[in-house]
C-alpha cells in the first residue's frame, strides 16, 4: 500500500477511534458525537456483496487447491466487469467480494453483467468447474473509513442477501435499492418471502 494511503487509513481510523472513546465517557453527548462521525465519514453508496454458491461443499469434496483455483478464476472473470461499471472493490474474503458504486443503476447493470459473464463461462463446463455467482445489492448512507471499509444497515443487508438468501444466478436487492432504481425497462422486481435484518423488504431481479 502506498505511504499516502497508509497515512490516510491510519488517520481516519485514529479519528474514528478517538470519537468512539469520547462517546464512552460518562455524560458524553452521544447524539452530537454520532452526528460528528456521520459528518466526517458518511456518504451514500450502492453496496454489492457477492458469494459463490456451493463453495463450502466444493471445498469439502475437491480440496483447498480447487478452492483457491475457483477464487482466482472468479476474480479474473469479474474484476474487468467491475471496472467497466465504475465499481470500487473494497475487499475480498474467501469467495466473497465487497464492492461499492456511486450510481445504483451502474451497480445493478454490473450485477447483471457479472451473471451473464458467469453463465457464458459455465456453458459446457463440468459442475465442479463452474462459477455459480450470488449477488446482493443495497443502497443508502454508510460510514466509509479511508476508502477501505464501509459500515451500515445496507452493507449488512447486502451481505445477507448475497451470502445467505440469493441462489446461484440470482441478484437480490433491498427495498432502498429498489426505490433508488425506479422503473427499469425489461426487468421486474419480485418481492422475496424473507428480508434481511435491517431491510424493509427484499426483491429478486427478474427479466420481464
Amino acid at each position: 500500500m502506498p505511504i499516502i494511503s497508509r497515512v490516510a487509513l491510519n488517520t481516519s481510523h485514529d479519528r474514528l477511534e478517538g470519537l468512539l472513546r469520547k462517546r464512552l465517557e460518562p455524560g458524553a453527548d452521544k447524539a452530537a458525537i454520532d452526528r460528528h462521525i456521520w459528518d466526517l465519514f458518511g456518504s451514500t453508496w450502492a453496496v454489492m456483496f457477492t458469494d459463490l454458491s456451493g463453495f463450502s461443499r466444493n471445498v469439502a469434496d475437491f480440496g483447498i487447491i480447487h478452492f483457491l483455483q475457483t477464487i482466482v478464476e472468479s476474480q479474473r472473470l469479474f474484476t474487468p466487469v467491475l471496472e467497466e461499471h465504475d465499481g470500487f472493490l473494497l475487499k475480498t474474503e474467501g469467495d466473497s467480494m465487497l464492492v461499492i458504486f456511486l450510481n445504483p443503476e451502474r451497480a445493478l447493470d454490473c450485477a447483471l453483467a457479472m451473471q451473464e459473464t458467469a453463465a457464458a463461462y459455465n456453458a459446457g463446463r463440468e459442475p465442479a468447474e463452474q462459477v455459480l455467482l450470488c449477488v446482493g445489492l443495497g443502497y443508502g448512507r454508510v460510514l466509509r473509513i479511508a476508502g477501505q471499509d464501509v459500515y451500515g444497515p445496507e452493507v449488512n443487508a447486502a451481505s445477507k442477501l448475497g451470502e445467505d438468501l440469493a441462489r446461484a444466478g440470482e441478484v437480490l436487492v433491498t427495498a432502498d435499492m429498489r426505490k433508488a432504481l425506479g422503473k427499469r425497462k425489461g426487468l421486474r422486481f419480485v418481492k422475496t418471502a424473507k428480508a434481511p435484518s435491517g431491510a424493509k423488504a427484499a426483491y429478486r431481479v427478474m427479466p420481464g
